[in-house]
């Protein structure tokens, strides 16, 4: 399973610690932002996908995230 996301992250440093978050709490996943996209887009590939898990803990660290279609 793939979700795409649309965000507002701009960092490197902030993408990298929101990627650790998300891989703890989603084991064996694949997961990488394109900040160079003008959607900022974030990538999760895993066998399940919670995508309001995914949104939360973007929104915790002061991130805004939505499915991109």
């Amino acid at each position: 399973m793939v979700e795409v996301f649309k965000t507002n992250v701009d960092q490197t440093e902030h993408s990298e610690m929101l990627i650790d978050q998300i891989i703890s709490r989603i084991p064996n996943s694949q997961i990488n932002f394109d900040l160079e996209d003008c959607d900022k887009i974030l990538r999760v590939e895993a066998e399940d996908i919670s995508i309001r898990n995914i949104i939360e803990i973007l929104n915790q660290n002061g991130y805004y995230a939505e499915v991109l279609i």
